[in-house]
Formats: structure tokens, sequence, C-alpha cells
């Protein structure tokens, strides 16, 4: 997978065109790209009545002075109901509520069920890779709710040095909105040292990643976005509001930690965990010609099997290109591999050397030199990077050490990468291996609903196209993705998929994504949506 620009695109809003009819749902433009489910003829009968005017009216009136409600026509609907993965931009909701407060969800919620709309919440900017945060009902955008409270637990904190580093563990907590991105919280670790794990990419939402599970550069030394969370406030499809945690909800809160979004309830706020940084960490960023595309991923897996007990080291691995012409798409392949460590500079560069002493002259000079230390604020930017922009597709795998790649899967995929038809978005296409192990998978598969707790990797394949592109590139680039995949893995791909990630082609997603843990999340959606208001294709219960 190529490196991710830290500079958001902004994609065309020409198919969001000012429609002034507002229906509870429509078939058609659920299905309008061709890739979210329509709305069964059953459900259609239900919903195909008007909202009227007064209804509307009447939302708006129950809102707070800081929220607003958004309808087609509005000059303020067209960006907030752009989803961020343009691929579902077809998908327009009936009305959009810009929440400000817990009590406009409860308000939104109450309302939206008493008209017979569906409800979405929509914590950033809509990055779901298989397009569940857009609807045709009520979008709820949290994006207004970015409170950040921090409180120190001075008593209960422990000091550990790591090398050049010093870590406060468990230094307090912090309690964020739903509107709160990865990004947001980086001025927190930039001028305070405060830190949560979280994702790479800036403008996710906190809200989305921590529901999923939530991987990134710090999760074997810290754990998974969702191993941080001690407690969240979520407004239930009736209308309560309820705080989940250990001693509160326990079943609730056990599902909100990998059962991802938008099957419980809305989630308003969430309370995390935060450790306390002083010092420096390691960071490198490595590349190669494709050329090297089998020393360099047989090395980075034999690496991240040595290190997967070493909870200080963090690794990433991928290969990728992009371009339109073959010229193109052949000189722009490459491998590369980023991470950080939490440690001295000589033991980063110890674990590397295999991977250092491959490529040519050149290309192992510029690894050597990129080795370095720097603080964890300007780590957290270089490792930083957006989900593919415009419109993009992903599938994913957890590879344990039973189903890591061989040296015939890794051939055919660079044979396969050299073959993607090409586009417009500079993002591209390929692969990438999230290395986990350390405090991921120190906690028991079953202790919460995130159950990837003995593996080695989450892979994610890619594929990217720009808005203008025409129908057939975007049909070349999904066919290709499927071959691709195919070509990774010929027999059959690997019995788990990341969550996060997820592919609305996937046929045994409930195993994929949750395994043993998904017969409790059924159970914990009985209890908590019993009338499963709270749904789509890959919903829990579905």
């Amino acid at each position: 997978m190529i490196n991710r620009r830290d500079v958001l695109r902004t994609g065309t809003l020409s198919a969001l065109g000012a429609g002034a009819v507002a229906m509870k749902a429509s078939p058609d433009a659920a299905a309008a790209t061709g890739t979210a489910e329509p709305v069964s003829p059953r459900d259609w009968k239900r919903l195909a009545e008007p909202v009227s005017p007064q209804d509307w009216k009447r939302l708006a009136a129950s809102l707070s002075p800081g929220a607003t409600l958004y309808r087609p026509g509005n000059s303020g609907y067209p960006p907030l109901a752009l989803p961020f993965n343009h691929r579902y931009a077809g998908i327009r909701p009936a009305g959009i509520v810009a929440c400000a407060t817990t009590r406009d969800v409860r308000e939104a919620i109450r309302w939206a069920r008493a008209v017979g709309l569906p409800v979405v919440p929509r914590s950033s900017l809509g990055h779901n890779y298989a397009g569940y945060s857009t609807t045709t009902g009520l979008l709820l955008n949290m994006s207004r709710m970015k409170k950040i409270t921090t409180v120190p637990l001075r008593s209960a904190a422990r000091s550990r040095t790591y090398g050049p580093i010093k870590v406060v563990h468990g230094a307090g907590t912090v309690t964020v909105g739903a509107g709160v991105t990865n990004g947001d919280l980086h001025p927190l670790l930039e001028d305070q040292g405060i830190f949560v794990p979280t994702g790479r990419c800036p403008s996710v939402g906190v809200a989305g990643l921590v529901l999923g599970g939530g991987i990134g550069f710090s999760d074997k030394m810290f754990g998974l976005t969702c191993d941080r969370l001690v407690a969240t406030t979520v407004v239930l499809a009736d209308g309560r509001v309820v705080e989940a945690g250990e001693d509160s909800e326990p079943d609730l809160f056990w599902a909100c930690r990998g059962g991802a979004g938008n099957n419980f309830g809305v989630h308003t706020s969430f309370t995390f965990q935060y450790e306390r940084f002083q010092g420096d960490v390691g960071f490198y960023r490595l590349s190669w010609n494709l050329d090297s595309v089998l020393p360099v991923m047989a090395t980075a897996q034999r690496i991240a099997q040595e290190t997967e007990d070493d909870k200080r080291f963090h690794l990433r691995v991928g290969i990728g290109t992009h371009g339109r012409t073959r010229d193109q798409i052949r000189a722009n392949a490459g491998v590369n591999a980023i991470g950080q460590y939490y440690g001295p500079l000589d033991e980063l560069r110890a674990v590397l050397a295999p991977l250092l002493a491959i490529g040519t002259p050149e290309e192992r000079a510029r690894n050597c030199s990129a080795v370095r230390e720097v603080t964890p604020a300007e780590a957290s930017t270089l490792l930083s990077a957006t989900t593919p922009v415009e419109k993009f597709a992903a599938k994913s795998a957890v590879l344990n050490s039973r189903t890591l790649l061989t040296e015939r899967q890794v051939g055919a995929a660079a044979e396969r990468l050299l073959d993607w038809p090409g586009s417009g978005n500079p993002e591209g296409a390929g692969l990438a291996m999230f290395a986990l192990g350390g405090e991921i998978n120190r906690v028991p598969r079953r202790a919460t609903a995130f159950v990837h707790r003995d593996d080695l990797f989450i892979l994610a394949a890619e594929t990217s196209w720009a808005d203008y592109d025409s129908p057939e590139v975007a049909a070349a680039n999904l066919h290709w993705l499927h071959d691709f995949y195919d070509a990774l893995f010929p027999a059959a791909p690997p019995e788990h998929s990341y969550q996060n990630f997820p592919d609305p082609k996937l046929k045994d997603w409930r195993e994929a994504y949750y395994g043993v843990n998904y017969p409790r999340l059924v159970r914990v959606k009985r209890t908590y949506d019993p009338t499963d208001f709270f749904r789509y294709p890959q919903g829990i219960g579905s």
C-alpha cells in the first residue's frame, strides 16, 4: 500500500443535487452505486410514506440552540451529505441533524422512530469502507461534539523508562465527544505529552475507530483503542441514555469494544485511559523498488514473528503503485515499511538490520539514514496518512503464524500489482500489513468483542479511483481487487477479517469479523435494540 497524503482532497459535490422531496427511504437511492443493499420490499412498504413538513418542523423545534437540521435544498446540506468515500455519494439522507448535545441525539432518535425513518450516525466524514455511514433516512452528524476533558490520576500512575522515553502508564483519563477525530487528539500529545493509542488517519473519527477495535502504531505497546476505553455514553433505540462501563451495563460495554458502530445505539462520548510521554521514540520509513519485494516481505514477516511479544516494536509493511499508464504503474511500484520503537535507537537498528541489508546501495544508504529519534508528537505526524480519498474499495484478512504469506503468494501479488488497470486517483492500489502482538494478544479472545487476539498481521488490500474516472475504470478497479485478493489467497482466504475494513461482498462476515464472539453480540443486540432499529447489511443480528 502506498503512503497516504497528509492533505485531504476535496471531491465533487455534483452528485448531491438538491432534491426537495423527502421520503422515508428509497431503494433506488440505496442501490445507486450498485454496492449498497437496497431496502427489502417488506421494509419499503413500511417506509414509503413521505415525512410531512410538520414532522420536520417538529424535529427542528426539539433540538438545542447549538444543533441544526439540514434538508435537501439547504446550502449546508451537500458537504454534510457527501461521505468521505465518494463511491457511496449517491446515497442521500432525507435529513441531517448536526448534533450538539446528547439530548439532540435522543430527540432525533425518538422523532425518527415515531415517523418511521432509519437513523445512522456519522462521527466524522463518513470513512466507512462499505458505505455503512450513509443512509436514505436521518443522518446524525456528530462533528460538533468536540469537547475534550482530561483528568489526571496521579495516585494510580506508574512510570517506566524505555531507553530515551519515559512513560507514565495510566496517567489519567480523557473524555472525548463523538465528533473528535484522531487529529483532534494530536495537540494533547504535542503540548502535554498526553497519548491515547489511535489510528493513523487524522480525519477518522475516534468513535468509529474504537467501536471496531482501533489499530495504530502504538497498539502493541498500549493495546487497541478499544482496550483503553473505560466508559461510553450511549443513546439507545428507545431514547434512553446509558453509561456503559465495567460496573454499569457491562454486557453493552463488552460489545462496544470491537462490535463495530451503529449496532447497539448512538455513542455521544468516550472515556479513555491515557499515557503521558517524556522523551523520544525511534522512527523509521524504508522503501525499495518492487524488485526487492520477495526478500522484504519475507524478512518483515519473520521480524514480526520474532518481535511478537516485544510490545515496543511497531511495523507496517506493504506494496503499492499509482498512475494511469502501464509505464507509470511499473515505474511507481514499490515496497515500503514504516513504524516506531519505544526504546534505544541502537536496539531498533538491530531489529531492522535484516531489512536494512536489502536493496541497492542507494536504497540501503537511504534506509539507514531514515532510522532516527524523534519526539512522540513528531512520530505521530510522520506516521499519519489519510484513508484513500475520493473512491476506494478494500478487502482484508487477519494473518496468524500459519497463514503468513509465502514467497509464491507475494510473487503473485506483485505480478497482479503490475496489472492494476490504473486510475486518476493518486492513492493508487496495493496492500498493507499491520503487525499485531504485544498488549493486543495479551487480552483473551472473549474478554472483549474484538476477537483477533492471537494473530500477527491485519492485511488490507485496496484500490482507488477518481471522481472523474469513467464507470469502466471503476469496474476495472473492482474486478482487479477481486483478482488481486484471489491471487494472494488462491485456495481460500484466512478465516478472519478486520471489522473496521468492512467488505460488502464478504460472505461469511459474521465469522470473519467476530468469530466465537458473534453469538454473544447477538444476545447483546437483542437486549439493547430488540426491534433492530439500528441496522445495516452487515449489522449484528442481520
